[in-house]
């Protein structure tokens, strides 16, 4: 008799238990619909997106994605470009600030605990960090219901699985909202992520809608200019005044203002389309929704050098070649600054009318930082053997950039490689060759471009020889500026 009730009581325990622990799970609404209902065809096809996604490299770390959130038959291919930065970064919670499609409220909603599913599994909600929102002001706060039946979070996460593992989100729904909300919603998330480098924000949004490929065209150019400045008082009143579209648009102008309180610069546009294109049915009349994929870097770390020792030291570049054209011999100086009489690689390369007109660098740190310019300086415009030597009259034509570079350092393979971020020094016995981290950005090329490159034309290697396990991998990072 005594198990018996004991059994029962362990069944009415778990009657009771079983359904509060289920009902924090955020079950998927537009799976099936909006993207494959099963788990292997969803991950094959998030997978061939972002295989051939070609992203621009970005210098930095990614702090915040712009991402369309339609069909992914649609809107998935431009939405895998930003994604594709992300890759394997060790991000530990990810805001999503969506739209509200369909519930009518002023503020921010945001969904506090348990978890959301999708066909790859479950992904938990970080808890600590929406606590640490919501109660501080009555414009941000709990609400569950404000993502039922709502797709601009949920089709974010499946991107954000086959990208990110080990990480927690926080879901938002971001309402109406005056600027000064939209400020407010940004205050809030930037006092709570604090000084954390592991926090991403993903910002669900399409842009256009209308029946008009050529008016989808013209204001998406609008938005996203808008977008790219991180102009977000003017774009806020451009979307009132609807001279600019966008679903998400005010969590696109709270994601702006703390974009910019951060210290970010701008946004880069990494791709931009809409279905007229995807469908290849530009006819007039025909429904137009535009989609763009942006990224926003984080503020760069403390730099080397400050703008006076920036300019100290273009000065000596470009009067070292005057000398030198001059007289023919070396600019005699002096320098006591303590960061410049360190001992530094350096790059000097000599633009003119948006033309290369020579480069030539050291990356032994042999020398003080000001010597090793005015040395490569000379170099660049007298002994750069693809260019015949500067003359006088050029000089004043000629647009200088210096890099500034850190110490090498050996890495074991190409993996640890961050194009845009990294230069490159390759070396198998006496040949060798490096490229600059911009080298990447101003060519476009893949990993696979950019080492074969360099290989073949820097250093005299077969282009492959990046992949043997005798060629050595050296990566710097280089302060660069004119």
């Amino acid at each position: 008799m005594h198990d018996k009730i004991s059994d029962s009581c362990n069944f009415i325990f778990l009657f009771f238990f079983l359904p509060a622990c289920f009902a924090s799970i955020k079950q998927p609404d537009f799976a099936g619909q909006f993207y494959p209902a099963q788990r292997e065809e969803l991950s094959a096809l998030v997978g061939s997106f972002l295989e051939k996604a070609g992203p621009k490299p970005i210098p930095g770390e990614v702090f915040m994605l712009i991402s369309p959130h339609a069909g992914y038959g649609y809107s998935g291919q431009t939405a895998a470009f930003g994604y594709k930065l992300l890759k394997n970064k060790p991000y530990k919670t990810v805001i999503i600030l969506g739209t509200s499609h369909h519930k009518l409220f002023n503020g921010a909603a945001i969904y506090g605990q348990g978890a959301f599913a999708t066909s790859l599994g479950q992904v938990s909600i970080d808890e600590d960090f929406a606590k640490s929102i919501v109660g501080k002001d009555p414009e941000v706060f709990l609400d569950e219901s404000a993502f039922s039946g709502e797709h601009s979070v949920e089709v974010e996460l499946p991107f954000l699985q086959k990208v990110l593992t080990g990480f927690k989100i926080v879901p938002v729904v971001v309402g109406d909202c005056s600027l000064d909300t939209c400020r407010k919603i940004a205050r809030l998330f930037k006092e709570a992520i604090g000084e954390r480098k592991d926090v991403l924000v993903v910002v669900s949004t399409d842009l256009y809608h209308g029946y008009d490929f050529e008016e989808a065209a013209r204001i998406d150019a609008f938005t996203l200019d808008l977008i790219r400045k991180m102009d977000y008082e003017r774009l806020y009143y451009a979307f009132r005044d609807e001279k600019a579209q966008a679903c998400g648009r005010f969590a696109v102008v709270a994601a702006l203002n703390l974009a910019k309180e951060r210290g970010c610069k701008r946004a880069e546009i990494l791709n931009k389309t809409n279905s007229a294109i995807v469908t290849a049915r530009a006819v007039k009349g025909e429904w137009t929704v535009g989609y763009a994929g942006c990224a926003i870097v984080n503020p760069e770390g403390e730099s080397m050098l400050n703008i006076q020792q920036r300019n100290k030291l273009l000065k000596i570049a470009r009067d070292s070649i005057e000398t030198y054209l001059k007289t023919g011999k070396k600019l005699q100086i002096t320098e006591i600054d303590p960061v410049l009489n360190q001992k530094m690689g350096s790059f000097v390369t000599l633009n003119k009318h948006g033309d290369l007109r020579g480069c030539i660098g050291s990356l032994a740190a042999s020398q003080p930082l000001y010597l090793t310019v005015r040395d490569m300086a000379v170099e660049a415009a007298a002994d750069d053997p693809r260019f015949p030597a500067l003359n006088e009259p050029e000089l004043k034509e000629i647009e200088i950039e210096i890099s500034v570079l850190s110490p090498l350092e050996k890495v074991a393979s190409a993996d640890n490689i961050e194009l845009g971020k990294h230069g490159v020094l390759v070396r198998r016995g006496l040949q060798s060759g490096v490229f600059l981290p911009q080298v990447a950005a101003e060519t476009g090329w893949s990993k696979d471009e950019f080492l074969n490159n360099l290989c073949a034309h820097k250093a005299g290697l077969p282009a492959d020889a990046w992949k043997d396990k005798d060629t050595e991998l050296y990566i710097f990072n280089a302060e660069v500026f004119k």
